[in-house]
């Protein structure tokens, strides 16, 4: 009777070890990719790479932020406002945290070659965001164990890479004929960009770079820049950086049809644009959105070379100069 009693917790753990061991054993770690970019990092692809997955309950991804543009992966809870990145879902998570659709999970800002893994427990389908760039969204779909997944690794390795290879060579050039031809004489596009919708979300190219960076001009005569990017902000920054890049600097007023306005009279002259940026699209429900900031006029009064920045991607290689003569 003592055997029968004491064999039978025995027992227990050998069931309890044969349910538990093919779950374990069935756990698999994908990985996809957060960003990519050109050579010289002009071309930034805001993207999740694939922004699609199908995986199983129990498995995990490690995403692989392959851009120096600054990303978040983020999955908030269902509803949940999007809050900006610099608050987080709120603040930041670890590495390997579960998502369930219960609580947040943010990376926080990232870059290359950082990496991030998230765990997915239970079967469902999670929208996943960046928190700086507001068109760049994915899903994981998260499948029972025992139904089959339709996709392997080496399918999603090939499908990142074409959806980064399109949005990096961007192959509808109709908009770059438009945009050259803006950035002439004494106009220059202040970045340019567009976003493309998948059944997974959405993606975005964005060119950090002013399309026509040396403008040469006579003393007198006035530059405007005018940001064509239909979801990320730039600057044109002369002289010093400022602590805080959203405002204008004081010595820059507006003119009568909105435009931002400064007069430049030394090359060791300050000014800052401020943010310069399409305005939010208005959805049902909310107010209408103000007309934002888009363009940004600088008269130069001396002659000089006067060089310029986007503070906001300097370090990706966005700057130019407007060289004045006599």
């Amino acid at each position: 009777m003592k055997t029968f009693t004491s064999a039978i917790p025995l027992r227990r753990l050998l069931l309890l070890a044969a349910l538990i061991i093919p779950q374990a054993l069935h756990a698999e770690t994908w990985h996809a990719t957060v960003g990519a970019q050109n050579p010289d990092k002009g071309r930034q692809a805001l993207a999740f790479l694939p922004n699609e997955i199908w995986i199983h309950a129990g498995d995990s991804i490690t995403w692989t932020f392959a851009a120096d543009e600054i990303h978040t992966l983020t999955f908030l809870q269902p509803a949940q406002v999007r809050p900006p990145f610099q608050v987080g879902c709120p603040g930041v998570t670890p590495s390997d945290s579960s998502f369930d659709g219960t609580v947040c999970v943010n990376s926080g800002t990232l870059v290359e070659p950082s990496t991030y893994t998230v765990m997915f427990p239970s079967p469902g389908n999670f929208k996943l965001v960046c928190l700086v760039h507001p068109n760049m969204t994915g899903v994981v779909h998260v499948l029972n164990p025992s139904e089959p997944l339709p996709h392997d690794q080496a399918f999603y390795d090939r499908l990142a890479a074409a959806e980064a290879r399109d949005l990096i060579t961007d192959a509808d050039h109709s908009g770059s004929q438009s945009v050259a031809a803006q950035s002439s004489g004494n106009n220059v596009t202040a970045g340019t960009g567009e976003i493309v919708a998948t059944a997974g979300g959405q993606q975005t190219l964005s060119v950090v770079r002013f399309i026509q960076p040396t403008t040469v001009i006579h003393a007198g005569e006035t530059v405007e820049w005018a940001n064509s990017d239909p979801v990320t902000p730039h600057t044109v920054t002369f002289g010093a950086e400022p602590a805080n890049p959203i405002p204008p600097s004081g010595n820059v007023t507006v003119d009568a049809d909105g435009a931002l306005h400064a007069v430049i009279n030394s090359p060791s002259d300050s000014v800052h644009s401020g943010l310069i940026m399409a305005a939010p699209q208005e959805r049902t429900g909310l107010a209408q959105s103000p007309i934002s900031v888009t363009r940004f006029r600088v008269t130069f009064t001396s002659p000089g070379t006067y060089p310029f920045i986007c503070v906001l991607h300097d370090d990706l290689g966005m700057m130019g100069k407007v060289v004045v003569l006599k």
